[in-house]
């Protein structure tokens, strides 16, 4: 693919105009899941180029087939890498269980698997690093699940096509993410390949776990130092829809909770916790120290959920933490323990 070549010089000089801060949002998986991940990619010759991706921006024109990829947001690089390939750059990981590479252990272990070169590691949570993306030269930039403006979008085209998120900024599902993805790389039927693969395995797990099905869950951030305000993901943020893949049910006051809004989550005051009286069952990024807390809390308590202790909690800093947000290699890696997890809080519904 020929690549839009920047000048460093001018490159530079406009950097400042769009650097803006970019959305921020253990033990290493015992599980190994990339028995199948092919040694080479398959050749995609026989896809119809120029391809046109449509995503939130308008449409991304890729014209011939990409063999530099970058990878930036949240686990995009995932996708290459279940498909055979290392990219050339990618986002450093920032939250949850991070490997002295800087990058979530299953992202690690699929680079070894594959035996490439390394990738380079971006500094970017708190901006993107436009001069390290244009230094890998890259053909195509996945950022299908990210969180990246219109101006920010607008650099990075100047570097290499970007293929970005179809609707609204971190609200891009796994399956999504997989398949424009897989897109932008001319590997669309792989990537839906992939995505079967993988939900066969959470058919497989969740049998497992029929006790599970139907529970009204709500996956929620409070913070351990003040309760005054706590927030509630919506159907639309990739963290809560997983649970549903995993066999859960959104209550009817979280679904009504996302009425008239756009966002992926939503604040609720303390004093408006028994707003979510039909939660049977939570998750929570926290320890039993928050869970106890919240226990005492006269109006947290209401919540039926933190009343009876069924709150699945999640350790800030383990692989799982990182796995909530789901990709087409955290699932494999992680599903067994946050069902097992989930199963556990399950058993303290009242």
């Amino acid at each position: 693919m020929k690549r839009n070549q920047l000048l460093t010089g001018a490159f530079s000089l406009i950097i400042a105009a769009y650097f803006l801060a970019a959305c921020s949002n253990t033990k290493p998986a015992e599980t190994q899941p990339f028995a199948n991940i092919p040694e080479e990619a398959s050749d995609d010759s026989a896809s119809d180029y120029p391809l046109v991706i449509p995503h939130a921006y308008g449409e991304t024109v890729i014209e011939s087939k990409t063999e530099r990829i970058a990878a930036i947001g949240w686990e995009n690089q995932d996708t290459p890498l279940a498909l055979g390939i290392v990219p050339v750059g990618i986002s450093a990981a920032n939250y949850g269980f991070v490997t002295e590479n800087r990058l979530h252990p299953w992202t690690s272990d699929a680079i070894t698997a594959l035996g490439q070169e390394p990738p380079v590691v971006f500094d970017d949570i708190d901006g993107l690093d436009y001069e390290a993306i244009n230094d890998v030269q890259p053909d195509v930039i996945l950022a299908s699940y990210s969180g990246i403006t219109k101006e920010e979008y607008e650099m990075l085209s100047q570097i290499a096509p970007v293929v970005s998120y179809p609707t609204a900024p971190w609200q891009t599902y796994w399956r999504e993410q997989t398949i424009m993805n897989a897109a932008g790389m001319g590997m669309k039927k792989e990537g839906e390949s992939k995505v079967a693969e993988v939900e066969a395995l959470i058919q497989e797990k969740t049998s497992a776990h029929p006790e599970l099905a139907g529970t009204r869950t709500a996956f929620c951030f409070i913070s351990p130092d003040d309760f005054s305000t706590f927030y509630v993901y919506l159907p639309s943020d990739p963290r809560a829809a997983y649970l549903t893949d995993l066999g859960l049910a959104f209550p009817e006051s979280v679904l009504k909770l996302a009425e008239g809004t756009n966002d992926f989550s939503i604040a609720l005051s303390r004093e408006n916790a028994d707003k979510l009286s039909d939660v049977e069952m939570m998750v929570v990024y926290g320890d039993e120290n928050l869970l106890s807390a919240l226990k005492a809390d006269p109006l947290m308590s209401e919540i039926p959920a933190i009343k009876n202790g069924a709150v699945a909690l999640v350790e800030n800093d383990s692989a799982l933490a990182g796995a909530c947000t789901p990709s087409i290699l955290s699932i494999p890696a992680e599903i067994d323990e946050y069902l097992d997890l989930l199963s556990e809080a399950h058993g303290k519904i009242q």
